[in-house]
This record gives structure tokens, C-alpha cells and sequence, in this order.
């Protein structure tokens, strides 16, 4: 606790000398910005700092458990940037299909669209695991705020969604799978958190 006071003190002592070094009151570094508030003769630090997250460390009753873990973080590292890809990709479509007037422009646009993704994707996704491809389904859903089956029905059709689902559940998956941050997937997003503010 006092380590902790002291190292809190040193900061303060820092950010207030950093703060008092520029005669103008405001000082821009590292997109922080300082400023002194003089109250009744008092000067006071005003700063913002970044938000730091913190997790209780997982504890591991065995040595199972903590592979079971560490492979969950390699799969979610492995799945993550399709997942924001598709989640980019999804936003530049949307955009595209905006400016169509036509179906049939829209339809040959898609057709493209499938092409590209197919050309670019189609090998890391075959080469998913099938824990990899459920838990890519549940980050799309988290990256776009909904279901692949959604996307799919929105993007291609109720028939086309339907055909996919139906190949999806023969194999064991299921594309209405949902992100359940505060449920069954609170620890996907805990490593997620953590991989996007760069702790990970």
C-alpha cells in the first residue's frame, strides 16, 4: 500500500512539474492533456490519463485448465482478425449498397463481393478448427452486433441464409450463435478486452 502511495505521488509530482514548465496553462503530450486549476491559492492538477483494465488473475486448479485456457487465447488471436475484417468488410458493403438504385445492381455487387472475400478467406477459414469457427461466429456477432444468419439473410436472402444454416448445423455449427458477453462467453470477451488495449 505505501509503494503504491509513493509511486502515485511521483506521478502526481511529474504531471504537476510537466503541468508548471509550460507558462500557458496547457500542455499537449502524448495526446494527455494537463492543465492548473488555481483555487483560493491552490493549484490543482487536471489531467486525463488512459483507461488501464484490470482482471482478476485466472487461477488454475490444474494443468489442464490452464491449457484449456492459453488454447482459447491462441484460437481468439487466430479468429480475431477475420472477424474484424469481416467486420470492416461488412461496413464497406453496406455503405456501396447504399449508393445502388437497382436489385440487379446490388445482386452483381454481392456476386463480386463473394468472389473477393472467397479469394482472400476461403483458406484461413477451411483451416479453422471447429472450436476456431465458433468462436468466429460469436466475434462477428460481437465486431457487427449481429448473428452471421442475420448478415446473411440482410446481405443474400431468407432462402440463401436458410440453405447455409442448414449446411452449418449438418456439420455441428450454427450460424444464429450469439456473443454472451455477460454470460456463457464472459471470459472470450475478457481476452478480447485485454487483446484490443494492447495487453495481451
Amino acid at each position: 500500500m505505501i509503494k503504491k502511495t509513493i509511486i502515485l505521488l511521483i506521478l502526481f509530482i511529474f504531471q504537476l512539474s510537466t503541468v508548471t514548465k509550460a507558462q500557458n496553462s496547457l500542455d499537449i503530450t502524448n495526446e494527455n492533456v494537463a492543465y492548473r486549476v488555481v483555487v483560493e491559492e491552490d493549484t490543482l492538477l487536471v489531467t486525463s490519463i488512459e483507461e488501464v483494465i484490470i482482471f482478476r488473475k485466472p487461477k488454475f486448479k490444474t494443468r489442464r485448465e490452464w491449457r484449456k485456457y492459453y488454447r482459447l487465447i491462441r484460437n481468439i488471436k487466430k479468429v480475431y482478425p477475420i472477424a474484424k475484417a469481416a467486420s470492416a468488410k461488412y461496413d464497406s458493403i453496406s455503405t456501396q449498397m447504399m449508393s445502388l438504385k437497382t436489385e440487379r445492381e446490388r445482386k452483381k455487387y454481392l456476386n463480386q463481393v463473394e468472389k473477393g472475400i472467397m479469394s482472400e478467406y476461403e483458406d484461413d477459414i477451411r483451416q479453422l478448427t471447429y472450436t476456431q469457427g465458433i468462436i468466429l461466429l460469436k466475434l462477428i456477432d460481437r465486431e457487427i452486433g449481429e448473428t452471421s444468419y442475420d448478415l446473411l439473410k440482410e446481405l443474400k436472402g431468407s432462402f440463401t441464409a436458410f440453405l447455409w444454416q442448414t449446411i452449418a448445423r449438418i456439420f455441428g455449427q450454427n450460424l444464429k450463435v450469439e456473443f454472451d458477453a455477460e454470460g456463457n462467453d464472459w471470459l472470450i470477451n475478457e481476452i478480447m478486452i485485454l487483446l484490443e488495449n494492447g495487453q495481451l
